[in-house]
């Protein structure tokens, strides 16, 4: 049987796509670009463990399109690398929250969420650092208190505070500067422990509870 030609649409010929490259996005496919392109860069940075190996070229690479089509996104690489820790971190939201439910009390829970906030610094120190131990002329324009303070529940942490206050476990008062002074704490040890890892450390995980019982004493009425 004789083969039809291959005809082109109406209105001229397809355009040709380089080698390698995906065709162009069609209307509405943006956000699904930008997911991918946040996936790219993650996959990249948990494989380098070093935002520094990054770079836009090879996440273009890894996603099938050229650097151009990364800044209709994000801004710069800094946009892109805070980006994919703000969506990593959305995970340690869910981490604090399946921590906390088995908790025997608000205080107990307040407690569970400290130390599964160490755990995932200390399970994504790449991750952490960037976002807590990056000096603030490196971070992006866009990243304003607000946003850092979403990218890890912040709120949330200062709910579980408001908790313990109101079943009379915490002492009366503004649970914010209670919950700052124990994120304080419980970011402390966590960047000392990626910052200094060689440090001669007594056993971590007892250091760990011996620094969440000390926290929960010094919060208790009349502590």
């Amino acid at each position: 049987m004789r083969e039809e030609p291959i005809r082109a649409p109406a209105g001229g010929a397809p355009e040709a796509q380089p080698h390698g490259q995906r065709p162009r996005a069609r209307r509405g496919e943006g956000e699904r670009l930008r997911e991918e392109i946040l996936a790219a860069a993650e996959r990249l940075l948990m494989e380098t463990d070093d935002q520094e190996a990054v770079s836009i070229r090879a996440v273009a690479d890894a996603v099938g399109v050229t650097p151009p089509s990364i800044y209709l996104h994000f801004a710069d690489k800094q946009d892109l690398i805070f980006a994919v820790c703000e969506r990593h971190f959305q995970r340690f939201d869910r981490m604090a929250e399946e921590a906390a439910a088995g908790a025997a009390d608000p205080l107990d829970a307040l407690r569970r969420r400290g130390r599964a906030y160490i755990r995932f610094g200390l399970e994504n120190p790449e991750h952490y650092r960037i976002l807590f131990m990056t000096k603030p002329a490196r971070q992006p324009a866009m990243w304003t208190p607000e946003r850092m303070a979403n990218a890890f529940a912040f709120w949330n942490h200062v709910a579980a505070v408001q908790a313990c206050v109101d079943a009379g476990l915490i002492r009366a008062g503004d649970p914010l500067p209670i919950a700052l002074q124990l994120w304080a704490s419980v970011h402390g040890i966590t960047a000392l422990f990626i910052s200094n890892p060689d440090f001669p450390w007594p056993d971590r995980e007892r250091l760990i509870e011996d620094l969440l019982d000390l926290l929960v004493r010094g919060t208790r009425p009349g502590g």
